[in-house]
């Protein structure tokens, strides 16, 4: 049973979502939550596998509240699929940089919803190339931070490079076996390895430190080994 706690301002919207939830056949809510502080306590409390986390909240917002989340030990294993009205909503990158797996437009259809809290449930990321084109823009307009650290790409294999370049591009595991012509189970393993090399939750933040690292470049187009 994979529990889910919502997280909205708006009453009528967080009573919906529940709704859906206890409808759907193996999931299960524990709670609603108004605002960031009020998240935070009840995933202290209950323990959920998911958080439907609004990004705009009054007080603690929802990034914050994420952030809190993710960075507590005792709440860490929990999974935060954040919900915008806002299909360019400038918070994507700070949402997913304080630790969301995901990111997801409230009006999305109900199947899709729950489709995505089973994705992020199952340790996965729901990260579309829209998403990841938001990404890209983000990081085109911020001012260069210094050289980037390389240290983390000293410990990869070349094709761990390609992968982790085309996972950034918004390349989905089965286009990426396509384009290195590999098969499926070797591309999850090059994942799965690249999640444990660079510590991270998951494919979200794969994409984050592969712009933090300057593996790639807003601008740039992929390199050589990446365009099959």
């Amino acid at each position: 049973m994979i529990r889910v706690l919502v997280a909205d301002d708006q009453a009528l919207l967080r009573g919906s979502l529940r709704l859906l939830v206890e409808a759907e056949p193996g999931l299960s809510p524990v709670g609603e939550a108004a605002d960031g502080d009020e998240a935070v306590r009840l995933t202290r409390r209950t323990r959920p596998d998911v958080v439907l986390m609004d990004v705009r909240m009054p007080g603690t917002d929802g990034i914050e509240a994420t952030r809190r989340i993710s960075a507590s030990p005792e709440t860490a294993a929990t999974r935060v699929l954040m919900l915008t009205m806002f299909d360019l909503d400038e918070y994507v990158y700070g949402a997913l940089r304080a630790g969301a797996s995901g990111f997801l437009l409230k009006d999305a259809p109900p199947a899709e919803l729950l489709s995505a809290v089973r994705v992020v449930a199952a340790g996965e990321a729901l990260i579309a190339p829209s998403v990841t084109r938001r990404l890209i823009s983000e990081f085109a307009l911020r001012p260069p931070q210094g050289r980037p650290d390389a240290t983390a790409l000293a410990a990869l294999t070349g094709r761990e490079r390609e992968v982790l370049e085309l996972v950034a591009r918004g390349l989905s595991n089965t286009e990426i076996a396509r384009r290195l012509y590999v098969g499926l189970s070797t591309v999850k393993t090059h994942v799965s390895h690249l999640l444990g090399k660079f510590g991270a939750r998951d494919r979200a933040q794969l994409v984050i430190a592969a712009y933090e690292t300057g593996l790639v470049v807003p601008g740039r187009q992929l390199s050589e080994g990446s365009s099959g």
